[in-house]
């Protein structure tokens, strides 16, 4: 497979990642899919040298490892009941 055909593979595998991240109703879930989505745009925001988009997309990236962790930091902290 060529490189084109794998770079433009990358951007439509991203563009469908996130398009699947929004139509989550498990916050936690769609946070994992748009993450997913979002490095894969890097990835190919890199590869072409489109820097807004690889930017853009890493700052994105961060906000959803910023609210994964408080999702699980707050699980982790409930009590246990029997």
């Amino acid at each position: 497979m060529e490189a084109s055909n794998t770079i433009e593979l990358i951007g439509y595998s991203a563009s469908i990642m996130v398009a699947i991240s929004l139509m989550m109703k498990d916050i936690t879930w769609l946070r994992c899919l748009n993450f997913t989505g979002c490095t894969l745009f890097v990835i190919y925001g890199v590869y072409i040298s489109a820097w807004p988009v690889a930017g853009m997309n890493a700052f994105v990236a961060c906000i959803n490892i910023y609210h994964l962790i408080k999702i699980y930091r707050t699980k982790s902290q409930q009590p246990v009941t029997a």
